[in-house]
Order: structure tokens, then C-alpha cells, then sequence
């Protein structure tokens, strides 16, 4: 049912040289910093299109619940930065008394994925597909400027020795 976003980096190879010349701690460092950017914008173009379709005669708000959080399990598995991207309480589908804001939304798979009686009103896919260039950018800008930072305090440190 998860299916990934797969992308391709082409003519970013200036990035890639600076990354060659830092250490990996601050490649992962930089990275994370540069990634939960990116992911951040997801983030809120998918509170967006959750505005859109949430009920505001209800106290739960989908919105409010949409969250980025590091993904450490797919980090210590592989090395890799990653980030999740969802709502809070999402795979809880049963009946929650808290009707207050910020209570848990289990509807919001509903609406993303739709039912045989009710057409799908997607959040979350299309706030990654339409906006797979500015995150890409954003990425790739917070990423060099925080390799930028690094080469220049390497380069202050080096000369002091």
C-alpha cells in the first residue's frame, strides 16, 4: 500500500565536490538540516490541502495533526537521513471520546485514499507531487550552504594548527 517517491539529482555537481571535502559527521549533520527543510514543505503544503478538505464544524482538525518526524529506524538500519512525513494517530482507526483540537483525525485516511462510497480528496500525495522541484532546491541550497559553513571552519581550524 506504501508506495515510495523515487528521484533522480541531475547537475548538482558542485554539491557533490563540496561534500567530497567535509567529514562524514558533518555531511549527516548538514544533511539532516537540509532535509527536514525540504521535508518541512511538505509539511505545510500538505496542512494546505488539508484545510481544504477538513470539517470546521468539528473540533478535530487534520491539519494540526500533520507532523515531520526524523526517521531514526531507517538511520540505524542503513545510514541513510530520512524523514517521515504524516498525521498523528494515523493508523488508529477506532473511536477516540477527545473531540477537542488536536485530538486524534483516524478519518484522514479516509479522505486520502477515498472508499467504495466516497471518492478519494488526497492530502498528502499531491503536497509531495507538486512540489517535488522547490523541495529538491530547498535541499540542495540549505545542503550547500551548510557545507559552505563547514569547508570555512575546517579551513579556519586547519590554519590555526
Amino acid at each position: 500500500m506504501a508506495d515510495g517517491v523515487d528521484f533522480t539529482l541531475v547537475g548538482i555537481d558542485s554539491l557533490l565536490a563540496k561534500i567530497e571535502a567535509v567529514g562524514s559527521d558533518m555531511k549527516k549533520k548538514g544533511g539532516r538540516f537540509a532535509l527536514r527543510k525540504a521535508a518541512n514543505i511538505i509539511a505545510e503544503k500538505a496542512k494546505i490541502n488539508a484545510r481544504r478538505v477538513d470539517d470546521i464544524a468539528t473540533g478535530r482538525n487534520i491539519a494540526d495533526n500533520i507532523a515531520v518526524r526524523w526517521n531514526g529506524r531507517v538511520f540505524k538500519r542503513t545510514g541513510d537521513l530520512a524523514f517521515r512525513i504524516g498525521v498523528l494517530h494515523g493508523a488508529k482507526l477506532k473511536d477516540h471520546p477527545d473531540k477537542a483540537k488536536n485530538a486524534p483525525t483516524p478519518h484522514w485516511r479516509l479522505l486520502e485514499f477515498g472508499t467504495e462510497n466516497m471518492r478519494a480528496q488526497p492530502i498528502l500525495r499531491p503536497a509531495v507531487e507538486n512540489n517535488v522541484a522547490e523541495v529538491i532546491n530547498t535541499f540542495a541550497r540549505e545542503y550547500e550552504v551548510a557545507l559552505d559553513r563547514a569547508i570555512a571552519r575546517a579551513m579556519r581550524g586547519g590554519g590555526q594548527s
